[in-house]
């Protein structure tokens, strides 16, 4: 009984050591993949890699390594641009003063790179898929095409972005402090994947150079990687307990996601939103009002083509206060959608927006006052022939201490413009720097506040300067990994577009401690490296057994077998071996020798007659070929 059960699971390991040998043909996969990559559909055009060949000729080596670099490039700036989501904005604008109209660009540029991407993605798969089929590579030559011109897309775009816009390079870098320890996990899986076809055609290839450097690459890069967390820093990997409060919220220019920029009705939607402070900027009528304007025309937020054709270029500051109140400053917002949140609005809303006419800095003033609401404004000074070009500052200070009924210590003073002065009117406004000075000078200045561009964000400068009781103001984040980064840095507070959004937030996205983070690296390089090494060495295993298969001599009671691929006809694989080439260790009762017994299939005898059908049968014990 023991010796019947031990010869079944000795049977039942030899069968599952047989399938692992057989090489299968997935002739309809194969066919769909090959039609897809190279517009091969039909079967006798699909080529097949055979031992010692290489997955393809030179020619296809080169358009392989052309779609391995596009899809690098396309994958980066894809990234790029998906990172620099938080200044869409600013991008749109832009290209609204250089061109003269509104248009979405920046959604426009994301949508033809992921296609981009998205299409030679889909090459690189199918090409992986065919590799590891065991398929020769052939790319069709509308693909090459595709490829080139993805490829040059994706460098102009590039160069393009890279000259007009630097800056944002500065953002992709800190978007990799929240995505590295993922973008690591997700590499780690993708070179874990691509073991499988490499290992296969590495055994495969006869030619030691060939074989010394896909391997050499493979492993240089998948060492990179394994290596890549021992460099990486983000404030957002902390000890347990460390993490301070979230960053006071700002409303630039109100909450101009929900309101036209710089109106009451935005300012009010930000102070729902749970804003704590109100920030905008504010120029001079040419009668001596201050009102809220970002940019020096009015083109952009205000009717001015219909009410004044002919003084669509004139500074803001160039209009008296009468005219600036009879144009409309929100149904641009209505019909731009400039962030395309518009249509999220109600009807009541929609109405009110539609409605909304240029700000002055008194009514805004008022309105921080009434829901003690601290402000942060840049003061634009009047360009030449304007009456109150040098004395702006005192106009807008007269303002602030008699015509509103704020606090000066609600006022974060910004212009840098006749500082000491503005200290000795009105001690008591709130200093704040947009430059980021040594700290002696900061102090000399009575520097309380500093304001600065996100780019700037530092960890070890936010708490040298909070040491010295001057808090740091980042502007503009509205996106959320931006605000866990500030949130993680120890910034005091933050300038928004969206404070509807970033007040929801209760913790950052990304919030680990040392320990659970090693753990999380170390652990997925260990997998990986485990999975990489097995598959190498199955892989190197499968192919020495089937090159034996192919060339063993088989010996039976009164003769010797040879060469059965060419003696018995046997139908051959896209592999290049027999179909159903099986090593059958069983023991002969005359030779006492293992034997490799191999088996015609039906689609073999119906493609070709006059094959001798070859079975094996075990019975009691024997071997019998018929």
């Amino acid at each position: 009984m023991a010796s019947t059960l031990s010869q079944l699971q000795f049977g039942q390991l030899r069968g599952l050591r047989a399938k692992l040998l057989r090489r299968y043909d997935h002739r309809p996969l194969v066919s769909c993949l090959s039609g897809l990559y190279g517009c091969w559909w039909r079967r006798h055009e699909r080529r097949c890699t055979r031992p010692g060949d290489c997955c393809c000729n030179k020619l296809e080596g080169v358009s392989v390594a052309l779609l391995v670099v596009t899809f690098c490039l396309t994958l980066v700036f894809l990234y790029f641009w998906g990172q620099a989501k938080n200044d869409y904005n600013d991008f749109d604008w832009f290209n609204f003063g250089n061109l003269g109209f509104w248009f979405p660009w920046s959604v426009v540029l994301l949508v033809i790179a992921a296609v981009f991407f998205t299409y030679v993605t889909a090459l690189m798969l199918l090409a992986v898929c065919l590799l590891s089929e065991g398929q020769k590579l052939y790319l069709h030559w509308s693909h090459k095409i595709g490829i080139l011109v993805s490829l040059t897309f994706s460098i102009v775009a590039t160069a393009v972005l890279s000259d007009l816009w630097s800056k944002e390079w500065t953002t992709l870098l800190l978007s990799f402090q929240v995505t590295a320890p993922y973008l690591h996990v997700g590499g780690v899986l993708l070179m874990t994947a691509l073991a499988w076809p490499i290992a296969l055609h590495f055994f495969r290839m006869s030619c030691s150079v060939r074989r010394g450097l896909i391997l050499g690459v493979y492993l240089s890069i998948l060492s990179a990687l394994y290596l890549v967390p021992l460099g990486l820093y983000s404030p957002c990997i902390k000890e347990d307990g460390t993490l301070g409060p979230a960053p006071a919220l700002i409303g630039h220019r109100g909450a101009p996601m929900l309101a036209p920029e710089n109106t009451v009705m935005s300012f009010e939607k930000a102070v729902e939103a749970g804003s704590e402070g109100l920030e905008t900027d504010v120029t001079i009528s040419v009668d001596g009002v201050p009102f809220l304007m970002h940019d020096h025309t009015l083109r952009r937020t205000t009717n001015i083509r219909q009410v004044f054709p002919n003084r669509t270029d004139t500074p803001a500051a160039m209009f008296t206060w009468a005219e600036l109140e009879g144009l409309n400053a929100g149904a641009w917002f209505l019909s731009h959608n400039p962030f395309g949140t518009a249509g999220s609005l109600g009807a009541d809303d929609r109405l009110q927006a539609a409605e909304q006419t240029v700000c002055s800095l008194q009514a805004f003033l008022q309105l921080a006052a009434r829901t003690d609401k601290r402000v942060i404004f840049d003061l634009y000074r009047p360009p030449r022939g304007h009456p109150y070009r040098d004395t702006w500052i005192q106009r807008t200070l007269d303002v602030v201490q008699n015509e509103s009924s704020i606090h000066s210590s609600q006022v974060l003073w910004l212009p840098s413009d006749l500082r000491a002065l503005v200290q000795d009117i009105d001690p008591e406004l709130q200093q704040t720097s947009g430059s980021r000075l040594p700290l002696e000078e900061l102090q000399s200045n009575h520097i309380v506040t500093l304001n600065l561009h996100y780019s700037s964000m530092s960890t070890e400068l936010t708490s040298e300067y909070a040491a010295a009781n001057i808090t740091t103001n980042l502007y503009v984040i509205s996106q959320p990994w931006l605000f866990s980064l500030a949130w993680c840095a120890g910034v005091q507070s933050v300038t928004t577009n969206a404070p509807q959004l970033l007040s929801s937030m209760s913790s950052p996205l990304f919030l680990m401690s040392p320990d659970e983070y090693n753990l999380m690296w170390i652990l997925s390089d260990l997998v990986s490296l485990v999975l990489i090494f097995i598959i190498f060495i199955f892989h190197w295993w499968r192919e020495r057994r089937l090159a034996f298969c192919s060339s063993s001599k088989i010996t039976l009671d009164n003769g010797t077998y040879s060469k059965f691929r060419t003696d018995l006809h046997l139908p051959v694989s896209s592999s290049g071996f027999p179909i159903s080439c099986l090593p059958v260790h069983s023991v002969s009762r005359q030779t006492q020798l293992p034997v490799l017994l191999c088996s015609s299939t039906r689609s073999a005898q119906e493609q070709s007659p006059s094959v001798l059908p070859v079975c094996h049968h075990l019975n009691s014990g024997n071997q019998v070929l018929q």
